[in-house]
């Protein structure tokens, strides 16, 4: 994926215009949303803070939209994830970042640590963009090559990512021995020379064990090109996956999971980066169930699904946790996504940094559901160490007359889930979050058509973005067992909606006025039973900043020094 925010490629732009312009002319919703009029909700409840406010609350210092739980940089511009490895019980985590946005072009990695994957820390530029003659340092993926495969020692960190230099694309290969911290360029680069194709770019890498090598899934414009290797320097090319309706294909993933946690049956999963604006949808991650034999991949179903229906899920790493046994690495992965869209990305309202900010960290299960497999995600379990006490109801009657009054979140980032009795009469139910100053973000659910959606048409931001920016996001997602469950993260600039246990999710950039942060509820075409409802407050997660990194009086809190870089 090319990483020059600042000054895109002709076929870049191109298809972010065409995009915007499709999903203009689109009916991209299966029922009509007209947002009810921006005021505020009626008078907050008078009651004590949930929790204390030192540690719920984000410093007065930090700007208005520094996220309390997401990950961002100090400064400058953030984008695609890497996947993460994990060396000593420690993940080691890399994103696109450029230091000279928005005057220079270019990205390179960026280096961030952490034992739980919600708390982080930083470690500056592992590496450096524009050092080798090659180009700037984009999109890939780093191993650890136990075996000694590639001559660096059995251990070494290898790194293999697309560098472009004046519009060509080649895959280059990096060694860490210094557990991740900092890389050098191998003499020999690149690996892969480009062999005359406009985009190709983003490989991702697996170890493969059944056939003893190393297997690549490489972005081909709109195809997915397949390579093996026994040593991370010597690719053959061995088939491609083409399509013809998803645009241009970036940021491939390629790995095996079992379904419902049955170690005899697994499929492969087949990921990557594609535009949905033919399929009523957004920019965002697709991916099919199938089946890799050694040379090629082969799929289920020819219609692709959506990992997430938001219009801000890109560019997603998954990755397994190797201190698992077998059954258990097959059962489960975590993923993150980039939280931003191009269509809008460099436009946002942030000053103190740029490009949005990473997802939560997801774990992701591949289940039968209405009997086919279905990747399920939902919030990583180490977030609960976030939470503080919550504010518990059962059995909520919002009347579509007068609606209800809900108990008002106290925090900066909290955690809302609901319960909804989809027999209970109303055709839809709406939760307005960062509600205030006459703007809010919309999450809800239609009853008649079984659809969750998210609306940004009234937040703050909403008037000075594109109008792919406005479009009301969907995600099929019937009721089971005659229940609707809604697990909404907010944060200070994002809403992350899983809906029935992570069967649907839609994840959305939103914009709230400064310090708005506002909850109401009201029901349409009748009455809407919360069977419960749960409001959490989640508690500030800081970046323990390098000291060379930290904003001056708008960052996170600046901590010990990270390890040296060289």
């Amino acid at each position: 994926m090319n990483r020059n925010p600042t000054s895109m490629r002709a076929a870049r732009r191109a298809s972010v215009c065409a995009l915007a312009a499709l999903l203009a002319a689109a009916t991209v919703a299966v029922f009509v949303f007209a947002p009810a009029p921006a005021t505020p909700s009626g008078p907050e409840p008078s009651s004590p803070p949930l929790t204390k406010p030192s540690a719920f609350s984000r410093p007065a210092d930090w700007s208005p939209y520094r996220p309390a739980v997401h990950l961002t940089p100090a400064k400058h511009w953030m984008n695609d994830p890497q996947r993460p490895i994990l060396i000593d019980g420690v993940w080691h985590y890399y994103y696109l970042y450029n230091a000279d946005y928005p005057k220079g072009n270019g990205t390179e990695w960026y280096h961030a640590t952490s034992t739980d994957l919600v708390h982080w820390q930083d470690h500056g530029v592992a590496i450096d963009k524009y050092k080798n003659g090659l180009g700037d340092i984009e999109t890939g993926s780093a191993v650890i090559d136990t075996k000694n495969t590639a001559g660096f020692g059995a251990g070494a960190v290898i790194a293999v990512m697309t560098q472009q230099h004046e519009g060509v694309q080649r895959q280059s290969l990096f060694v860490s021995t210094d557990g991740g911290y900092r890389f050098k360029a191998y003499d020999g680069n690149p690996v892969m020379d480009n062999p005359g194709a406009e985009h190709w770019r983003d490989p991702k890498i697996i170890w493969d064990d059944a056939r003893d090598e190393w297997l690549m899934a490489l972005a081909e414009g709109d195809k997915i090109g397949f390579y093996t290797s026994p040593d991370l320097k010597r690719w053959t090319y061995r088939s491609g996956f083409e399509r013809d309706d998803l645009g241009i294909l970036e940021c491939p993933d390629l790995f095996r999971m079992s379904v419902d946690g049955d170690p005899a049956n697994t499929r492969w999963v087949l990921a990557a980066g594609g535009n949905g604006a033919s399929k009523g949808m957004t920019t965002g991650t697709v991916y099919w169930t199938g089946n890799w034999d050694g040379e090629r991949f082969t799929a289920d179903r020819d219609e692709p699904r959506w990992l997430d229906s938001g219009a801000d899920f890109y560019a997603t790493v998954t990755w397994d946790d190797p201190r698992q046994d077998d059954a258990e690495r097959l059962a489960s992965r975590y993923a993150i996504g980039w939280l931003n869209n191009w269509a809008y990305a460099t436009k946002l309202p942030t000053g103190d940094w740029h490009g949005g900010a990473d997802s939560i960290v997801r774990r992701i299960e591949l289940r039968s559901v209405d009997g086919e497999p279905l990747l399920v995600s939902q919030p990583v379990d180490a977030l609960d160490k976030l939470a503080g006490n919550a504010e518990v109801r059962s059995k909520v009657r919002v009347t579509a007359a007068s609606g209800t009054t809900l108990p008002q979140p106290e925090s900066d980032a909290y955690r809302l889930q609901v319960e909804l009795d989809a027999a209970s009469g109303a055709n839809e139910v709406r939760f307005r979050v960062k509600e205030g100053g006459g703007h809010f973000t919309t999450v809800g659910y239609n009853f008649v058509h079984g659809v969750a959606f998210v609306a940004r048409a009234a937040d703050a931001a909403a008037e000075r973005m594109p109008a792919v920016y406005r479009e009301v996001r969907t995600a099929p997602a019937p009721a089971r067992d005659g229940t609707v469950t809604l697990d909404v993260i907010v944060d200070a600039a994002s809403v992350e909606v899983f809906v029935n246990d992570g069967e649907a999710v839609l994840s959305n950039l939103a914009f709230g006025a400064p310090g708005a942060n506002g909850l109401s509820v009201e029901s349409l075409g009748g009455d809407t039973e919360l069977r419960s409802f749960r409001l959490t407050p989640l508690a500030i997660a800081p970046i323990e900043r390098h000291m060379e990194q930290a904003p001056q009086g708008n960052g996170g809190s600046a901590g010990k020094p990270a390890a040296p870089a060289d």
